[in-house]
């Protein structure tokens, strides 16, 4: 598949896109550059375009179920991407990940008990445990020659004092991927004090080819181990908005307990449309996944190549994900002042780093995932905005 498919643009503002159409209420201009909420601006395969379209031709928009193919489509990806194969019964189909991480708050903590997260991490981690009155437990990733560590020491201190760990593999934002050694280790601290861990792999698919591979931390666990895993087409073809995932729990009394709390909720109902787009991704969208990684991968080089040149602002170049993470800490700014910067100097929308956490203060994240051309631009601006 040709680099031109993602070179082409495609216009996204007057469509609803919150990357564009909520520039103005988000960054109080819409003249930026949006490389800030982690959706891409490529269009979706051409697979799950087809298969949505031939959906919509029938005419009847009713209450719909997830067929058994839905089920084998999705397990064959994991056991052909990932040699992980997966059990049908252990499969739970959920409106996303981020109702995942809820759920799994209200089913394996009670009101006050503690929940352990990795800061700098992907806000909604805090704003789980906030909001369903669980006690956020913060086991900071530690910044060593350049390279995010876990601090495993910690993190058994935290496991003492906690129900469940959510962890997040490939860790978004600082673009680790967690090496099997390092699973081990959380399992077996996991094991010792007899907590949950609920992995968020929704960039599972998004490492790219020159770096590690993406281990499910499945593959590691054995049957004792608590552990529930969350996984998503939505990141891998550029279908957020369509809302459907899979929690994959081996044990059957964890997977009732977080099927209960979507009952609860009356929140598990099949939209066709996303079940069409779910199943046709991961029947037919290998090769468009293999030929974004490497367009994708030309764009995190390119960042780490341009920023290198210029002072104050060093790129972290993420070894999965879409997403950099870009080290301002030189520029002497404080997090306002920074996020000022960006906007009004450089022309660029980016989600500042202080909302990933206190861990996340003098960083911004920055999404590799748009066409060369804009890119391009961006660092322009950026590279401008700092001689200025």
């Amino acid at each position: 598949m040709s680099t031109a498919t993602f070179d082409s643009v495609v216009p996204r503002a007057g469509s609803g896109a919150v990357k564009y159409d909520a520039r103005k209420a988000v960054f109080g201009t819409d003249q930026v550059i949006p490389l800030w909420v982690a959706d891409m601006d490529f269009a979706t395969p051409a697979a799950i375009t087809r298969a949505l379209a031939q959906r919509a031709e029938h005419p009847v928009y009713g209450y719909s179920m997830f067929p058994e193919s839905l089920y084998q489509a999705m397990m064959d990806w994991f056991r052909e991407r990932h040699q992980w194969s997966i059990e049908r019964e252990s499969i739970v189909l959920v409106p996303g990940v981020v109702p995942s991480l809820h759920a799994a708050c209200l089913a394996f903590a009670g009101p006050g008990e503690g929940v352990i997260i990795q800061p700098p991490v992907y806000p909604p981690f805090y704003s789980a445990i906030e909001q369903t009155g669980r006690r956020v437990l913060e086991n900071p990733l530690q910044l060593q020659d350049g390279c995010y560590q876990l601090d495993l020491a910690h993190l058994e201190h935290c496991a003492a004092d906690a129900r469940l760990l959510l962890l997040c593999s490939p860790h978004n934002p600082v673009g680790r991927v967690w090496q099997p050694e390092e699973l081990d280790a959380i399992l077996a601290i996991a094991r010792r004090h007899q907590l949950v861990v609920l992995a968020d792999e929704i960039h599972a698919d998004l490492v790219f080819p020159d770096s590690h591979r993406h281990t499910p931390l499945a593959l590691r666990a054995g049957a004792e181990d608590a552990l529930a895993t969350a996984v998503a087409p939505s990141k891998s073809f550029n279908i957020p908005g369509l809302g459907l995932s899979a929690l994959v729990v081996p044990d059957r009394d964890r997977r009732q307990a977080l099927a209960r709390e979507f009952d609860r909720l009356h929140v598990r109902h099949c939209n066709p449309f996303s079940a069409t787009a779910f199943e046709a991704g991961y029947r037919h969208g290998g090769p468009w996944l293999d030929a974004l990684l490497g367009y994708l991968q030309g764009n995190r080089d390119r960042v780490c190549e341009r920023l290198a040149a210029v002072p104050g602002i060093t790129a972290h170049c993420p070894q999965g994900t879409y997403l950099s993470w870009l080290d301002c800490r030189d520029l002497g700014l404080d997090d306002a002042g920074l996020k000022r910067f960006f906007i009004h100097q450089a022309g660029l929308g980016l989600n500042p780093g202080r909302s990933f956490g206190a861990a996340g203060s003098g960083f911004m994240r920055l999404n590799l995932g748009t066409s060369w051309a804009q890119l391009d631009q961006a660092l322009d601006q950026l590279a401008a905005a700092l001689a200025s």
